[in-house]
């Protein structure tokens, strides 16, 4: 089976050193060639190698590259280019967690935030976790959604560059949150993500009423929008991409062709393909085989 390592590191790291012939040879590997994909500051590289096995690959790089400032990727070389990206928005997409933000308008972040980990960690069931934080935000005034948006969230670096360049190259592009549509729909047009998903905060008089729509769009809700935009799109999942960070993320992220742990939590970097934690969102690019002048910037 051909496979192929991305490897790529933030700029002005430094050199790395890794044995990759040594490594590759301890999982019956062989590398057979390589190529450079970045124009010179991230030290983007793909390694293409043969190999038996992706499983014993991948379990012999993650002690060697765990002490090393970049990110990776080693998949089957075939079809690593996918047609559907479904993303995460809090904290993957964007810079914050947007309920956390609300909730700093209440003067409650402390203990609103308290239950967002908890949530993200996989300790607390999504869906009652998020029902009792926005309880907590009843009464707070509607102005502070767009307040929030207009003073708290930002996309993350490469956002943008991520999506337009797949959505040029024919993949559909859909944001999918457990937070809400008022941010979800600013973040789908500011990011240009064709469609988006998320639950609805209920209001009355000028006040959030203290309930969200139901049902809720929590952890299975993610995997079946992955699953129906893959079916309505004709797209295999082994040609889809999802990217995420908590464990809400996890279902989505374990069933599609390519899953991606952005700045995860400990149980969805464990379970994802690859992870992002060292560089940016264009990472994502470079994993399905992009050289940096093919970005749409």
């Amino acid at each position: 089976m051909e496979l192929v390592l991305t490897v790529v590191a933030p700029p002005n790291a430094g050199a790395f050193s890794l044995a990759l012939r040594e490594i590759f040879a301890s999982a019956g590997a062989k590398g057979t060639s390589s190529r450079k994909l970045d124009a010179g500051e991230s030290a983007a590289t793909d390694v293409f190698l043969e190999a038996p096995d992706l499983a014993a690959v991948r379990a012999a790089l993650e002690a060697p590259m765990a002490g090393q400032a970049l990110d990776w990727c080693v998949q089957p070389a075939a079809g690593r280019r996918k047609r559907l990206l479904v993303a995460d928005m809090d904290s993957t997409i964007i810079n914050v967690e947007c309920l956390d933000e609300l909730a700093d308008f209440a003067g409650l972040k402390a203990e609103i935030s308290a239950i967002t980990e908890r949530a993200m960690r996989g300790e607390l069931a999504f869906e009652g976790a998020l029902r009792e934080r926005v309880a907590m935000l009843k009464g707070l005034p509607v102005t502070a959604l767009q307040q929030a948006y207009d003073e708290r969230v930002r996309l993350n670096p490469g956002a943008r560059t991520l999506v337009r360049t797949m959505a040029a190259n024919g993949a559909r592009c859909v944001l999918v949150s457990g937070g809400f549509s008022f941010f979800t729909s600013r973040v789908a047009q500011a990011a240009l993500f064709h469609a988006h998903r998320a639950n609805t905060l209920l209001e009355a008089d000028g006040m959030l009423t203290g309930l969200v729509g139901e049902p809720i769009l929590g952890r299975e809700a993610k995997l079946a929008a992955l699953q129906q935009e893959a079916k309505a799109g004709d797209i295999p999942l082994s040609e889809t991409l999802a990217l995420g960070d908590g464990a809400n993320d996890l279902a989505m992220i374990e069933a599609a062709g390519l899953g991606v742990a952005y700045h995860a939590k400990p149980i969805v970097a464990a379970q994802a393909d690859a992870r992002i934690e060292h560089t940016d969102l264009t990472t994502l690019l470079y994993f399905q085989g992009y050289s940096e002048d093919a970005f749409v910037l």
